[in-house]
């Protein structure tokens, strides 16, 4: 089943807001792939140019980071790395 897409709003804005929601809530953690621009497109019946939007998006907020052949992965938030320099 698909996401609910409001047609009324910038759909990548909203695919994007659910993948950092499910970034926050754990289901796509540190390292983990998130779902390709065809699996985004497929998901929330959208254009593979609209999940390129908001792919772009989400590695210019530095939630996830691309790695050429391999696709975009959830990337170390500044404040994890925070965390794990004053946990030594």
């Amino acid at each position: 089943m698909s996401p609910e897409i409001d047609r009324t709003r910038p759909v990548w804005r909203q695919v994007a807001a659910a993948i950092a929601s499910r970034i926050t809530d754990g289901e796509y953690p540190v390292g983990a792939r998130v779902p390709s621009v065809v699996e985004l497109s497929t998901e929330f019946g959208i254009a593979t140019s609209t999940a390129q939007k908001a792919l772009a998006h989400l590695k210019a907020e530095g939630l996830i980071r691309a790695e050429v052949g391999l696709g975009s992965f959830v990337a170390e938030r500044p404040e994890e790395r925070a965390d794990d320099v004053e946990a030594q």
